[in-house]
């Protein structure tokens, strides 16, 4: 069966990977050292419906303390080693790329992060990988995998669980495909997303509309 797309760009943190919990516990052991609010226990789901810029307001997180921030989350996250894919993610990639789709990442986390967590066999079946992009900088990124795979943008599709995600696929004109086991509540992305995957283990089967077991 003809697959849809010519190019796959997948999201790392939240759509491959589930860091969640990290994330929350390291957004608290930075909020100290940057001076922002930390995350209540009560209040996480709520949070799990809103953009990244409001998050940002909430937490009383200014945009020149972000790249900062950003870093320092890389830092601890490289001093982890529970950091995991989610069921389903490895065997997706395999079967994408046995269909012939370029498969590409553009993630804010670093490069050293993604091989761990990926693994060499799983890294060389992807064709592109950006890193460290700025959390609001994806739009550039995707433009620069477009150009480098030479697939148009009605030809792409970007696969991410935030609502920047979503943003910066449409903004570059392409398809946006929304996970359910990411940062952001599905029914906070749903109304922006071309496709939904309940679960990491139907990306292929979705995308491909082949059955995997």
């Amino acid at each position: 069966m003809t697959v849809p797309y010519k190019l796959i760009v997948f999201d790392f943190d939240g759509t491959l990977a589930d860091s969640f919990d990290f994330f929350i516990e390291a957004t608290n052991a930075l909020a100290a050292r940057y001076r922002f609010r930390p995350i209540a226990e009560g209040e996480v789901e709520s949070l799990r419906g809103l953009h990244a810029r409001a998050m940002m307001r909430h937490l009383g997180l200014p945009g020149w303390k972000l790249p900062l921030v950003a870093r320092a989350f890389r830092r601890l996250m490289a001093e982890r080693h529970d950091i995991v894919l989610f069921d389903g993610v490895a065997q997706a990639l395999r079967e994408l790329h046995a269909h012939g789709v370029q498969l590409a990442l553009v993630t804010s986390n670093s490069y050293t992060n993604v091989c761990r967590t990926l693994g060499p066999r799983n890294m060389a079946l992807l064709d592109y990988c950006q890193c460290e992009t700025s959390l609001f900088g994806k739009r550039a990124r995707l433009r620069r995998v477009l150009r480098q795979s030479g697939v148009a943008p009605h030809q792409a599709i970007c696969i991410g669980d935030e609502l920047r995600d979503g943003e910066a696929a449409r903004d570059v004109g392409m398809a946006f495909g929304a996970v359910a086991s990411g940062y952001t509540r599905l029914s906070s992305l749903a109304g922006q997303a071309d496709a939904v995957f309940a679960d990491p283990a139907d990306l292929a089967g979705q995308l491909t509309g082949v059955a995997y077991s």
